[in-house]
């Protein structure tokens, strides 16, 4: 079913999937007296379409924080191809955002809405000696971590949960809690060791929060058993410490 415009025209959706270093940005979504990576996209899309389209991302992410795969939908009149517009906004993007595919979607698509699941990764370091190549793009911990104790608390994770004790509150976050995590990995690949976690939802800071409890179960401050309580206890002051946004990396969205 097509949807006409106020101006005569066929209203269109198109789905754009980017990758971007965070490093430079304050996050996805607009700021005030911050550059996103939001604004950077919408001044190359306007470059290319003029003033005609709406936006819509995938997820807020944080201030320093990476994406391998982030979706935005574009609702335009424009008559642009999807790889014609592929091809442009990589001309007029930085060096830090790149557009991996553009295709054309049905109107009720929504980039957020839409979304079934999402997988993010965070990335450790873990080394004496810190990788001048890695930093803002891993954390660097120098203490032996036990993938298989790791694991094990990690399993705790996995199931339909109230995660207030691993959410910042503040005027973001509002109402339900609960989010089903599907799976969460911890592995190692010589020294680096990733987590890896996909949910129906994630709640602001809640990755980071997950892997700083895990770092305390590796530093024996939290039990292996102990997080199935800090979950029931829906007390943001029993899990671990918000991890640096530095190793963090939405990998995947999956419709």
């Amino acid at each position: 079913m097509q949807c006409i415009s106020p101006s005569g025209s066929t209203l269109r959706n198109i789905l754009l999937t980017i990758a971007y270093d965070g490093r430079a940005y304050h996050g996805w979504q607009i700021q005030k007296n911050a550059l996103s990576v939001q604004e950077v996209f919408q001044s190359a899309l306007k470059n290319i379409i003029g003033d005609n389209f709406s936006v819509k991302g995938c997820s807020r992410t944080d201030s320093g924080v990476h994406a391998n795969m982030y979706c935005i939908n574009i609702l335009t009149t424009h008559k642009i191809s999807p790889e014609r517009l592929k091809a442009a906004m990589n001309r007029f993007l930085p060096l830090d955002i790149v557009v991996n595919s553009a295709q054309e979607v049905s109107l009720d698509f929504h980039a957020r809405y839409s979304c079934k699941s999402k997988e993010y990764i965070y990335k450790i370091w873990n080394s004496q000696e810190r990788n001048p190549f890695l930093n803002g793009y891993a954390l660097h911990y120098r203490y032996e971590l036990d993938v298989e104790k790791l694991n094990s608390a990690a399993k705790a994770y996995i199931g339909t949960h109230d995660f207030t004790s691993f959410c910042t509150l503040d005027k973001r976050e509002k109402g339900d809690f609960t989010r089903t995590v599907t799976s969460f990995h911890v592995t190692r690949d010589g020294k680096m060791v990733e987590m890896r976690v996909e949910a129906d939802g994630f709640l602001y800071n809640m990755v980071r929060i997950m892997v700083g409890t895990l770092l305390r179960v590796a530093q024996g401050k939290i039990e292996v058993n102990e997080i199935s309580n800090i979950i029931k206890g829906k007390n943001r002051k029993l899990a671990g410490p918000t991890a640096p946004a530095c190793g963090l990396y939405l990998n995947r969205v999956n419709y």
